[in-house]
């Protein structure tokens, strides 16, 4: 009898431990797993409506900047011609206006899709949207301001496109004293 009941003692020892935890502890800490896996999956679910908004957004982006020297041609052609006093006036006029016409609807065209240019002329310079190709003594302008646009910009909705490249007004030379 003294051996069972030394066995039974050996067995109560060494079985697992079947008293229930404390349930208020372990309640509150599976509450705070459930709740950070539930911010998780919102925080992710957030990102991932995000990253398609912006892949909508700017899927147009290289269509975009491929057809930027298409306007750039077509603003050069119209710039090229003579204004007046040659033969062939009327038909010169009609290619002129043909021009004009086809650029106005590549702008919109583009302005549809959400990329506006940018045109700088008189503005502060801001290198966040202008490229700064060269800098020149300007009487009477401000320095610092764009007073020549060699190359418009574009955005597409906020973000830049391709920088304008402008020219820029620097203080012009103090007259030399003659004294």
């Amino acid at each position: 009898e003294e051996e069972a009941e030394l066995a039974a003692e050996d067995a109560r020892e060494s079985a697992p431990d079947l008293t229930p935890p404390d349930d208020g502890a372990e309640i509150a800490e599976l509450k705070d797993k459930l709740l950070r896996a539930l911010a998780d999956m919102e925080n992710l679910r957030r990102r991932g409506q995000k990253d398609r908004e912006d892949a909508l957004k700017y899927a147009a982006s290289n269509f975009a900047r491929d057809m930027l020297p298409v306007a750039d041609n077509l603003r050069r052609a119209i710039d090229s011609l003579p204004d007046q006093g040659e033969a062939g006036i009327e038909a010169m006029k009609s290619f002129i206006e043909g021009i004009a016409l086809t650029e106005r609807e590549l702008l919109s065209t583009l302005e549809r899709h959400g990329i506006r240019k940018i045109e700088p002329m008189g503005e502060k310079f801001d290198p966040q949207f202008h490229e700064a190709m060269f800098e020149a003594p300007v009487p009477g302008a401000e320095p610092g301001t764009v007073f020549q646009v060699l190359e418009a910009g574009y955005v597409v909705h906020d973000r830049l496109l391709r920088p304008a490249k402008v020219g820029i007004a620097r203080a012009a030379p103090a007259p030399a004293d003659p004294g």
